[in-house]
């Protein structure tokens, strides 16, 4: 049909996915001059009067929905005895396909970015939900990301209404049953419930990499999610708080009277957790910033102020920096103003070494708060035989702690530009923090939060050159902050570290 042009108006220019009921394509509206996405039923299917009630149905169901994370109707009609929904035409990518990307590339979504997404889906099923339409359908492919990284559910072919009782035959099952609820799986009635449990294994699948079952068919998928409690995902994510974990188990609990009863519920828990996610990891970025920002004020006390509002936090250090500005002047001024200031040494030019007169283990979150202490100063000395070492960690994993490190003291603040690592065990992820605060041996999680956001995060080689983001900001301390150890091995080790400004 590429190059029909559907009533005088949408020509169909490129088909973008396909379905079991119909076909979708991008489209340009030549009366408005945009794009627009079209959904064209499939013409076998467009003589069944039961299928083409369903068409029409979807059309007046989302065009009741006016949410900005579900993907807007424009229009609907027929062109001869072809039905189709015009829908926005949103650029981007799916969610399914930004899983697989990262898992292609041997990663995983950041938990932050996750829980995110989590709560848009929830919020658009929110809408659906208070108008008594249930989707029936959630799962990552009808989920599009737009350019500025927003959620957008779309897809809502085999909705209904809670008012509505046909459609559906007793014993069928619609759906994908990769993301299937039991009920459903079972052919039982669904509501707002079956829509829950699916939005908890989406979100098991962003912070994963992968759906929780696999089987030789879908009916095997299906039995399993009948039969099987989802797996734990902490123990596929270790950094994964149980506070989320206790999300998941919720929204995928078996019984419907152990499950979340409305989805509202459930994005208030993961607004909650999204705090407690962005205060852990210290950072966030893209979509996850944009939610934190609109959080309500009881999950937003937890997440720092910096990370719901990064330009306030900006604009609050500028003005704090002019004020130290002033000081400094008027500090080093005579009354009469014949001595001048000496103008701050700006960060450009030849490297050079940064003498350190101290380094440190940090192990905020162990049982001793102590990670082989006697063997720091081999991280400042010349030899490159002497190094020190993490504890030995079993299965090569961290877990339960997020991390573990080693800090260097300058003896006064200053603006490094670059963090020289080098180690015997190469492969292993860390993190560059610079803080000024007050630190002292055996410290514990409380102090995590003093480091503020990562000045780096980098896979460490046999001699990594990081180079550092301080946006002009003077450390006294540089944390390298170990949060992943080498492949196949219990412990990381690092011969020398070396600050350069």
């Amino acid at each position: 049909m590429i190059g029909t042009l559907l009533n005088g108006r949408f020509r169909l220019e490129e088909q973008i996915g396909s379905g079991g009921m119909s076909t979708v394509y991008r489209a340009f509206d030549e009366t408005l001059e945009r794009w627009v996405a079209i959904k064209v039923m499939h013409g076998a299917l467009s003589g069944d009067p039961l299928q083409h009630e369903r068409f029409r149905r979807e059309a007046r169901s989302v065009a009741r929905l006016s949410h900005p994370h579900v993907v807007t109707v424009i229009d609907a009609g027929e062109d001869e005895a072809h039905p189709y929904i015009v829908f926005e035409y949103v650029e981007g990518e799916t969610l399914k396909h930004r899983i697989r990307e990262l898992r292609d590339q041997g990663r995983v979504m950041p938990v932050v970015e996750a829980v995110a997404y989590a709560i848009e889906i929830g919020r658009a099923l929110s809408a659906a939900h208070s108008r008594r339409l249930v989707h029936r359908d959630v799962k990552p492919q009808n989920v599009l990301l737009d350019p500025e990284g927003r959620a957008k559910v779309t897809d809502f072919g085999i909705a209904r209404t809670l008012d509505d009782g046909g459609l559906t035959a007793t014993g069928r099952v619609l759906g994908t049953t990769d993301y299937v609820s039991p009920e459903q799986a079972l052919g039982e009635d669904v509501g707002e419930q079956s829509d829950i449990y699916s939005l908890g294994v989406c979100l098991y699948e962003m912070l994963t990499g992968d759906v929780p079952f696999r089987a030789e068919s879908q009916v095997g998928v299906a039995m399993k999610h009948i039969r099987e409690r989802i797996p734990d995902v902490q123990h596929a994510r270790p950094e994964v708080s149980a506070a989320l974990a206790a999300i998941i188990e919720r929204a995928t609990a078996k019984e419907r009277r152990n499950r979340y009863a409305r989805v509202d519920e459930m994005v208030s828990d993961l607004e909650q957790a999204l705090a407690i996610e962005a205060a852990r990891a210290g950072e966030a970025s893209g979509e996850a910033t944009t939610v934190l920002r609109a959080l309500p004020d009881a999950a937003a006390e937890i997440a720092p102020e910096r990370l719901r509002r990064p330009h306030r936090f900006v604009a609050l250090v500028a003005l704090a920096a002019l004020a130290g500005v002033a000081l400094a002047l008027l500090l080093t001024t005579d009354l009469g103003g014949s001595r001048r200031a000496t103008p701050p040494a700006r960060a450009s030019g030849p490297l050079a070494q940064v003498p350190l007169t101290a380094a440190h283990d940090y192990d905020p979150f162990g049982t001793d708060k102590a990670e082989h202490p006697y063997e720091v100063q081999n991280v400042l000395d010349t030899d490159r035989n002497t190094t020190w070492s993490t504890e030995q960690y079993s299965a090569g994993s961290l877990s339960p702690k997020p991390g573990v490190g080693i800090y260097v003291d300058t003896a006064q603040p200053l603006v490094a530009r670059r963090l020289d690592i080098r180690t015997p065990t190469p492969g292993f992820k860390v993190r560059i923090y610079g803080s000024n605060a007050t630190l002292f041996t055996g410290a514990g999680s409380d102090t995590f939060a003093s480091w503020g956001r990562p000045l780096a995060s980098v896979t460490v080689g046999p001699l990594k050159h990081i180079y550092l983001h301080t946006d002009g900001h003077a450390y006294r301390h540089y944390l390298v902050w170990i949060v992943e150890l080498p492949p196949g091995q219990n412990h990381a080790e690092i011969a020398a570290i070396r600050v350069l400004r």
